[in-house]
């Protein structure tokens, strides 16, 4: 059963953010009568966005994980991570070991569950994050370097580079390569005889040695060396696929003069700002508890534009570390009409085209996710936790307490003020010497959602909505004189126009299986 969740105080969270957050989440029919009035709401929709982002310093930062000191290289080097706090010495002293404190993340016999999200909605977290959180893939990893293009692109689906996009396209229509599967669209066999095919040959997948033959022979080719890792991330990926194809045709068929590159460009345009409005409108406002609604507006980037926040992206360590949410998968996923334990669906591409698209969709929205926070990862994913703890400490990020200050919070001075459940504060206190030892990546899932209802904790879902937004709504695509109808084509506006949810993407893109599906990344009761 999940703990109680006490009310948080103001002394906890500080009153502006306590008030702040009673008034987003209290007072329903304002709210709803001011997003009716289209000046009003896009005013709203602005300011918010813009206070959340202005929580913390904006980019540039001056240090990354280069050095420990500002050069020009480390301003401009974006192969190394950004971060938001400069290192700090000692950054063990303390402190438990990585192995003993990641033993606080392990779940027990029973999954406590998310009170308002869906395993889709763990699907996409994954996924969305995954294309620009990346890692160094180097073996042994340097927890310092990034792979990241720092761009929501959609590399997922077209790669991180222009070889490997080119690998993935036809050439012909603007299409992305595929294969026909009951009548729908996947993509193509990565391998053939445990060898990835020299038209793939600019593809990568991680840990490819450790997979049998059998294995490799069940990879798709996609843009991302992740594409193959998990069922949830495939499913994904096939779904983008198909509807790159579609916008394509539909190009086409309003543009016979387009060559084949013009078509492609336009469609991938297209995709990467939908990828971005579907962030927006359905992913993080079901994150947050509140009453207002974001919206991607059209007219959003040039009110925002001249915000000192809106700078070129670059990801940082910090937000790398905040969305390690392995807590929310259960231990056994639902997959078409089976019950397989989470490490069966791994490498799981074979296991889409027999049930199909979706009815996979269907069957991750009716499956309650876990709730976000300690003692509720899998002791599968122990090892993640264990190397996410072991990094910070190699990167010497600061300790929770700071980051808290950082973030405009005031610094906790009792186990308790981090949460009110005795489990949590008893575990604390037999690790760390005291809460200014506590690390940055224990505390952020330590601390208590500020409502019962709440998916985040106030910490934690601060940070995602500084780099959340400054992350998407620095794109270029969203820029006032290039999200124009001469970049996406009026066909390509109006798609983007009337596309509000994942749900809307996937019904128009699943001829193997037709039939209506219920597609949400929220979970209630009477589902």
């Amino acid at each position: 059963m999940a703990p109680t969740t006490k009310a948080r105080s103001i002394a906890t969270d500080g009153a502006a953010n306590r008030l702040r957050f009673l008034a987003l989440t209290h007072g329903r029919p304002l709210w709803e009568l001011a997003q009716r009035l289209g000046p009003v709401r896009r005013h709203l929709n602005a300011s918010l966005i813009d206070h959340a982002v202005r929580e913390m310093p904006p980019r540039p930062e001056p240090l990354s994980t280069m050095a420990d000191y500002t050069s020009w290289s480390s301003l401009t080097d974006r192969t190394f991570g950004g971060r938001h706090m400069p290192p700090v010495a000692g950054a063990g002293h303390g402190r438990p070991t990585p192995e003993r404190a990641a033993g606080l993340f392990a779940r027990g016999d029973t999954m406590i569950p998310c009170p308002r999200s869906t395993v889709l909605f763990a699907y996409f977290a994954q996924w969305f994050t995954d294309g620009f959180l990346r890692g160094d893939t180097n073996v042994p990893r340097d927890p310092r370097r990034s792979t990241s293009n720092h761009h929501i692109d959609l590399n997922q689906l077209y790669g991180l580079d222009a070889a490997a996009t080119a690998a993935l396209r036809t050439f012909e229509g603007g299409l992305l390569k595929s294969r026909l599967v009951n009548g729908a669209e996947f993509p193509p066999r990565l391998c053939e005889n445990g060898e990835i095919k020299p038209e793939f040959s600019a593809l990568s997948v991680i840990r490819f040695a450790e997979l049998t033959v059998a294995q490799r022979d069940t990879l798709f080719a996609t843009g991302s060396d992740r594409g193959n890792i998990q069922v949830g991330f495939t499913m994904l990926t096939v779904l983008f696929l198909r509807e790159h194809n579609r916008v394509a045709r539909l190009l086409a068929r309003h543009h016979p003069g387009w060559d084949d590159e013009r078509l492609f460009q336009t469609a991938r345009n297209v995709l990467i700002v939908l990828l971005i409005k579907l962030v927006v409108e359905e992913y993080i406002n079901h994150i947050t508890p509140y009453h207002f609604r974001f919206t991607l507006d059209p007219r959003l980037s040039a009110m925002l534009a001249r915000a000192p926040w809106h700078r070129e992206n670059w990801a940082s360590v910090e937000f790398n570390l905040v969305y390690r949410w392995h807590s929310l998968i259960p231990s056994t996923l639902s997959v078409g009409g089976r019950e397989l334990p989470m490490t069966d669906t791994m490498i799981g591409g074979a296991l889409i085209p027999g049930p199909g698209l979706g009815r996979l969709f269907e069957e991750a929205s009716r499956q309650r996710a876990g709730r976000i926070g300690l003692f509720n990862t899998d002791p599968v994913l122990r090892e993640v936790d264990v190397a996410s703890i072991a990094e910070s400490r190699a990167l010497r990020l600061a300790a929770y307490n700071d980051y808290r200050e950082h973030c405009r919070f005031p610094r906790v001075r009792r186990f308790d003020q981090v949460s009110g459940d005795p489990k949590v504060i008893e575990a604390l206190r037999g690790l760390y010497r005291g809460v200014d030892d506590l690390d940055l990546y224990v505390g952020l899932f330590a601390e208590e959602p500020g409502a019962p209802d709440a998916i985040l904790p106030p910490l934690l879902t601060k940070i995602i909505a500084i780099d959340a937004f400054s992350q998407a709504l620095t794109n270029p695509l969203l820029s006032p004189r290039v999200f124009t109808a001469a970049t996406f084509s009026p066909t390509g506006m109006q798609i983007i126009a009337t596309t509000r949810t994942l749900s809307e993407v996937l019904q128009r893109n699943v001829p193997e299986d037709p039939r209506p599906r219920f597609v949400s990344m929220a979970w209630t009761e009477a589902r």
